[in-house]
């Protein structure tokens, strides 16, 4: 078995695309959620608000060439590959294109403007707007496949398209790529692009929220006032790498993976299972060796949502007692399905080394059906660990949980 760290790390959110503007926004306590008064046009669709990167634009060095396979989130996921390569000094490296090299990457579904053309043809019988590139667009493979063609990576390439546990998917299955010895470098990551077709999903379900006139007071995670998720959009991107392969070329070590847990529910597409839940987490532990009391921080799920929230809640309490710390990113940047398992674990790892937690925004009374837990709340929290927990939960009854030590 060989051991498995974090030698780049990169994201682009609705906080910024760099660790310290992501961390300044997470000491202001102020979230990135706006009314997007276009979506009042949609009859029927009750939510408008959402969390989007609003100063994205692909670098004047892509080519044409590259980029004309790609819609809004491959590019984000493409962007976010290329700084984490920077970041851990691989840019110009050969493993990259070596064979060595490897890509797990997702997102709940490819490009939705490319969907529409293909809509439209079904609709008008028409071709419409139809090219050589738009199934490339749409596909649901298209951050990975995008990712694996414009660095040349010649290694596996694990399309993790899980919904909101893409990216922690795309984390564990590069983990385990290295571990057995198939890959010595992935490039791990999640995005999404926000469309108010993901946000008519939640919105049919009741499961959005819809305070439209008060958008800094949603989503509130694990609160007894939440009325739903809100949707945001972005992208994350973890370079993994066999551990003496990044000692001899010196790189920098940022944090080591160590555990990985998934599973499914096998029961509901949308009700989740605190018992899975729980299971996953335990695998996770197992995985790593390590006991739950070492774990110093957990970054929850956190949805927003009553059964998801529940279910989570007492789960967590299960496996790890009520004095773990807890918060979740996506009372920030809302809900970025298959990207928010790569920024959440970003941001703990980042949390991790700094030894400042954030607390989670708009929790003012926690539900009195959600577990007793030590929820982080009023103001940014030290706490010096070694170890940390990240926890994700998809559509289709799918569980993560990630452990990640410090170096």
């Amino acid at each position: 078995m060989r051991r498995v760290v974090v030698t780049g790390m990169a994201g682009i959110s609705s906080l910024g695309d760099d660790w310290p503007a992501v961390r300044e926004r997470l000491q202001r306590m102020t979230n990135a959620v706006m009314r997007i008064d276009e979506w009042a046009g949609y009859e029927g669709l009750h939510c408008q608000l959402g969390a989007p990167v609003t100063d994205f634009l692909p670098p004047s060095h892509y080519p044409r060439k590259k980029t004309r396979s790609m819609g809004r989130v491959a590019l984000l996921a493409v962007r976010a590959s290329e700084k984490a390569l920077q970041d851990a000094g691989l840019s110009e490296d050969p493993v990259i294109s070596s064979g060595r090299t490897g890509v797990a990457f997702g997102s709940s579904v490819g490009s939705t403007a490319a969907i529409a053309d293909f809509g439209y043809m079904l609709l008008e019988h028409r071709l419409g707007k139809l090219n050589a590139n738009t199934y490339l667009k749409m596909m649901g493979h298209t951050t990975a496949v995008n990712v694996a063609l414009f660095f040349q990576v010649r290694g596996r390439v694990i399309p993790a398209v899980s919904a909101c546990t893409s990216g922690s998917q795309a984390i564990g299955f590069s983990y385990e790529a290295i571990k057995y010895g198939h890959q010595d470098v992935m490039i791990a990551g999640g995005a999404e692009e926000l469309c108010p077709t993901e946000v008519a999903v939640f919105d049919t379900l009741y499961a959005a929220s819809i305070r439209n006139d008060q958008p800094r007071s949603t989503p509130r995670p694990f609160d007894r006032d939440r009325d739903g998720l809100v949707l945001g959009e972005g992208a994350g991107a973890l370079i993994l790498e066999e551990r003496q392969h990044a000692l001899a070329r010196g790189a920098t070590i940022h944090a080591e993976v160590v555990g990985f847990g998934t599973n499914a529910d096998g029961a509901h597409v949308t009700q989740p299972s605190r018992d899975t839940m729980q299971r996953a987490m335990e695998l996770a532990l197992d995985d790593a060796a390590v006991p739950p009391r070492e774990i110093g921080y957990i970054s929850a799920h956190g949805t927003g949502t009553k059964h998801g929230d529940v279910a989570e809640s007492w789960a967590t309490h299960t496996v790890y007692g009520e004095t773990t710390p807890v918060s979740t990113l996506k009372s920030y940047t809302g809900h970025t399905l298959g990207a928010c398992g790569v920024l959440e674990a970003w941001a703990a790892i980042e949390m991790m080394r700094d030894g400042v937690f954030h607390p989670n925004l708009n929790l003012e009374q926690v539900d009195p059906e959600c577990a007793h837990l030590d929820y982080i709340v009023g103001q940014m929290r030290r706490i010096e660990c070694e170890w940390v927990a990240s926890h994700n939960f998809a559509f289709g009854g799918i569980n993560t949980a990630l452990i990640f030590k410090r170096c």
